[in-house]
């Protein structure tokens, strides 16, 4: 059997493959109203797609868990059980192709509020449903953004509280794993780095005090979440700098913290918390950050970034750098890309499921 399609056990929970999809925004839900947040036929038809097309674990994408948590007015959400409800259809029907439901949890931080993408992404106010952002120093993001409202202690107590209440709703939603998003200058990952952490409280300072807010986010999650159900971590390995931001020694450190407080994988990205640095893209430039992570400690990861070849993510989990490979806009171009590598590897198995509508004139 190639790695591809080795099944993955994590908890209780089995992943049929290690083809996984990547919480991507779709900026597509209501702005405001009673349908503010909720899932509606683009993401049935989005996820679905790509559960038909034999994808192990579909991770939707980064759903705020409050109204000033989301990165744009159009994000999907998890703070009241109308969401909830409605996440449920999609739940089923991915369960029913044999893919893993999953969803991350997220704050934006002082990079909430902003247009859709392809309108240009800017921050934007009440005029277009926006809000003043948070986040733990009143530090803007770049000049474009403004200054965000600096947390007191009791906010900070209070977005832990809507985590664990966005945790408890996605049980009832039917998701098998829960992601909380630590990662690309969002609120959690603001926190963590001393570039976006300028604090001389608790939660500022120190390693031990700037990733305090993270391990309580992860405390309260763990807490909510059944002990036979995973929890997983994405996490930025590096700003980017030379000096004064995240690093990947901080990331392997972290890892340990994280696995200790009941993490069962780090999904290992980089970036997004330090505007125009310089990142040398290519294919899979983030994965000897995974590959690190798993060299430095026991917690399984999963790796991302410019995977779309076959014979790179084999070799990827073959070599025994990451656990699981997360394909993003590959799986936007291509979403039967797992029965695709499936045949290409001669590996059409249990692990990949061909529907029967389709299946029987293959």
């Amino acid at each position: 059997m190639s790695a591809l399609f080795q099944p993955l056990q994590l908890r209780d929970t089995t992943i049929p493959n290690r083809v996984w999809m990547p919480p991507m925004c779709q900026y597509s839900a209501a702005p405001e109203g009673p349908l503010a947040g909720v899932p509606g036929d683009w993401h049935f038809a989005h996820y679905g797609a790509r559960a038909v097309g034999g994808t192990g674990l579909i991770i939707v994408e980064a759903t705020g868990v409050s109204p000033e948590g989301r990165i744009s007015p159009q994000d999907l959400g998890l703070w009241n059980d109308t969401q909830a409800d409605a996440f449920r259809r999609i739940t089923d029907f991915l369960r029913s192709q044999g893919t893993v439901p999953a969803i991350q949890l997220a704050h934006a931080g002082r990079k909430a509020s902003t247009a859709q993408p392809w309108k240009g992404g800017a921050p934007v106010g009440p005029d277009a449903h926006g809000w003043q952002p948070a986040a733990p120093s009143a530090l803007a993001f770049d000049e474009r953004h403004p200054v965000p409202t600096e947390l007191t202690t009791a906010q900070i107590e209070e977005i832990v509280g809507q985590f664990a209440d966005a945790a408890r709703r996605a049980l009832a939603a039917g998701f098998e794993i829960v992601e909380i998003h630590g990662a690309h200058g969002y609120l959690i990952h603001e926190f963590l780095s001393p570039h976006s952490n300028h604090r001389t409280d608790a939660y500022g300072g120190s390693y031990e005090n700037r990733t305090r807010f993270a391990l309580e986010v992860v405390d309260a999650v763990r807490a909510v979440w059944p002990d036979d159900k995973p929890l997983f971590f994405r996490i930025s390995a590096t700003d980017w700098l030379e000096e004064g931001g995240w690093t990947p020694e901080d990331t392997v450190r972290f890892a340990t913290d994280l696995q200790a407080h009941g993490i069962d994988l780090l999904d290992v990205s980089t970036g997004g918390n330090v505007p125009r640095v310089r990142i040398p893209t290519g294919p899979g430039y983030q994965v000897p950050f995974a590959a690190r992570v798993k060299a430095g400690t026991t917690l399984p990861v999963a790796a991302v970034g410019l995977i779309t070849d076959v014979r790179q993510a084999e070799k990827i989990l073959a070599n025994d750098e990451a656990d699981a490979v997360l394909l993003g806009r590959e799986l936007l171009r291509s979403p039967s890309w797992a029965q695709q590598a499936a045949r290409e590897l001669g590996d059409m198995g249990d692990s990949v499921r061909m529907p029967d509508q389709y299946g029987w004139g293959m």
